[in-house]
């Protein structure tokens, strides 16, 4: 299950909010990594891409009180204007070159 959500810059604490978000998702059982990062061609635009091991393991990880607390209302600011739940179909480790299908999950 991949998360991707879009900001548009909001505010002097946003990079506190979003680190503070990055690690609360990050330590959440079956979250495999989450990255962060801005636009090089649009200042103000950042990006967080957070892949989880099933859908399950994402709507788990949005449970705990913390992540309600700080991770779910800096998600709420992110552009609603797109799609930010994807699910994993094809997937290549760099070291191998090979490529795992997926399965879809809508049946």
């Amino acid at each position: 299950m991949l998360l991707v959500c879009r900001f548009d810059e909001a505010g002097d604490d946003f990079l506190d909010r979003a680190r503070r978000a990055v690690g609360l998702l990050a330590a959440q059982p079956g979250c495999e990594r989450v990255e962060f990062g801005s636009a090089v061609e649009a200042p103000g635009e950042w990006v967080l891409v957070a892949v989880f091991a099933s859908l399950t393991a994402y709507r788990r990880a949005l449970a705990p009180f913390d992540v309600r607390e700080h991770v779910v209302p800096f998600l709420s600011a992110a552009r609603t204007d797109e799609a930010a739940t994807f699910e994993r179909r094809l997937t290549a480790p760099a070291a191998d070159g090979g490529v795992e299908e997926r399965p879809s999950i809508l049946g």
